[in-house]
């Protein structure tokens, strides 16, 4: 028997509680895995509460991502005993995923744990980590490099955003951090921002160009903001668009485009190919230091689960949230 948090519908409502599972309930899956460790996403919470429509199909294990160590295996790739990650794929949304002791997993959705990275940090990372880390790799694929400008990054208290600002600090950029909450200040000039935006100034909707101010940007919230954003981009630069925290919707012109031959980049980590996760994964071992992970994460239990999913959709979750499967 084993712990895991199941999302049923009852009278048309989502309903989240912890129940005993044997390995039987599983799917089959090429590799059984014991999940040390989750984390809770942003679509998470969604899933949870029932606030997004993220899971059609009752009963169902929610966490988009895990770590742990593969127990039994039927793909030659893997063993038993290997560390592996899992993010994205659909997991924890189209099939089962990591907010239980076990998981039965296709060994196509895995990668390996890189070498001196370990399982919590693997987790305070996850897949706004993940997200976060193929942003500022499109960035440098449009040659915004750290000589060409400050770097804006909205959502910036949110898990990508938090780690986006670390990760493009130590990288040497100079950061600004957009956030609607004004009381993250120290915690974002902690992780290495030079200045700190105003959510309402940076909403106020924008001419079709403004005055240039950021070679770059990485954007999680969508909607005003990222219009303002691209108006306020300088002549070549990028914005690697990942999030829809305010709105999908986009007001905004063709203008920065055809005249400051701006680029706007979507970033999706869900289905990103293997070999570029790999490479991801690998940057953020080498990239993100130890000292911004302390900072940027806070540890729950299964239990806490459905608190903390209802905090971050209300916008009260600061940073990343690990969630310890045995705990």
């Amino acid at each position: 028997m084993f712990q895991a948090l199941v999302l049923n519908q009852e009278e048309g409502k989502t309903v989240a509680a912890v129940k005993q599972l044997q390995l039987d309930d599983l799917p089959q899956e090429d590799v059984l895995v014991k999940v040390a460790y989750s984390s809770l996403n942003y679509k998470d919470g969604l899933a949870i509460t029932g606030k997004g429509k993220i899971i059609r199909n009752f009963p169902m294990v929610p966490g988009v991502d895990l770590v742990g160590t593969v127990e039994e295996s039927a793909d030659d790739r893997y063993r038993p005993g290997d560390q592996v990650i899992l993010t994205g794929w659909g997991v924890g949304e189209n099939f089962w995923g990591g907010y239980a002791q076990y998981a039965r997993l296709k060994a196509d959705w895995l990668v390996p744990l890189p070498e001196q990275m370990g399982p919590v940090k693997a987790m305070q990372i996850g897949t706004a980590g993940l997200t976060a880390m193929l942003c500022v790799m499109a960035l440098e694929e449009g040659n915004v490099l750290p000589e060409q400008g400050p770097i804006v990054v909205s959502g910036s208290a949110g898990g990508v955003g938090s780690v986006a600002v670390a990760l493009l600090a130590g990288l040497g950029y100079q950061v600004a951090a957009i956030t609607g909450r004004p009381e993250t200040a120290e915690y974002l000039t902690g992780l290495g921002a030079t200045e700190i935006l105003s959510r309402e100034e940076m909403s106020e909707p924008a001419r079709p160009l403004e005055k240039q101010r950021w070679a770059g940007a990485i954007d999680t919230v969508g909607d005003h903001i990222l219009g303002r954003i691209l108006a306020e981009t300088e002549y070549n630069g990028v914005v690697a668009a990942c999030g829809l925290a305010a709105s999908f919707k986009l007001p905004a012109t063709v203008m920065p485009f055809i005249l400051r031959n701006v680029r706007l980049q979507g970033v999706d980590s869900v289905m990103c190919p293997v070999e570029k996760r790999q490479a991801a994964w690998q940057r953020l071992q080498e990239a993100l230091p130890e000292s911004a992970l302390g900072d940027i994460a806070q540890m729950i239990s299964l239990a806490e689960l459905p608190e903390y999913a209802e905090k971050i959709t209300n916008g009260q979750v600061k940073g990343r949230v690990v969630v310890d499967l045995n705990k």
